[in-house]
């Protein structure tokens, strides 16, 4: 490689990962935001990295974040049949690097909700365990929900987890990392494992100390 190659991929590469570049890139995501999604609050932001699908069904709410890699998926069309998705974000929910969830009927996430990263949430699954179902290759199954996924106000979910179809978390409930949660918890709970299970309730752990 020549030397003057060598100094204008120096350039590029100082260019592009500059404070300047990164601002810039930053306020081009959110003015596609603004103008995408179904709603965009104040103050909210996307990261560097994301892959959105069909932003029209997808409402965020003020002060959201995410890390890079975020994945939002609203499905109104597969194979042919035709959904009504809705993502609903509230209000200062942060989400971690890689979170991903996808919709063909409703997920609504609360406020002030925090995420790890790896997390998967959906509320539909690829195909049922059906002869008919299972008589198609995978990718061409089609989509089904067990109903909608509520996950309520100030939900800390950890590391890894995966919330399944039909799932409503409870206000202040934790989630412990790597769980699978395929049913629903009432407030206050902090669930874990796998498949998900009540570990404590946050309303005998004041009563206690009181």
């Amino acid at each position: 490689m020549s030397f003057i190659k060598k100094h204008i991929i120096r350039f590029l590469f100082g260019v592009l990962h500059s404070e300047a570049y990164k601002k810039y890139k930053q306020q081009q995501n959110n003015n596609w935001g603004k103008t995408h999604f179904k709603a965009f609050g104040k103050n909210s932001s996307l990261p560097e990295m994301y892959w959105i699908k069909n932003p029209k069904h997808i409402s965020i709410g003020d002060n959201f974040s995410s890390l890079f890699n975020l994945r939002l998926e609203a499905w109104d069309q597969f194979q042919g049949k035709s959904f009504q998705p809705e993502i609903h974000i509230g209000n200062n929910v942060s989400f971690n690097s890689d979170v991903h969830i996808g919709a063909i009927d409703k997920i609504s996430i609360g406020n002030n909700v925090l995420m790890a990263s790896r997390i998967y949430i959906s509320d539909h699954y690829h195909g049922n365990i059906s002869a008919e179902d299972l008589g198609l290759v995978p990718a061409k199954r089609p989509l089904s929900s067990k109903g909608p996924v509520i996950i309520e106000d100030n939900v800390w979910i950890g590391e890894g987890v995966c919330i399944l179809p039909g799932v409503t978390i409870g206000e202040n409930s934790i989630i412990g990392a790597n769980s699978v949660v395929n049913k629903s918890f009432p407030k206050n709970s902090v669930i874990a494992g796998i498949p998900a299970k009540l570990i404590k309730t946050l309303d005998n752990l004041q009563k206690t100390s009181e």
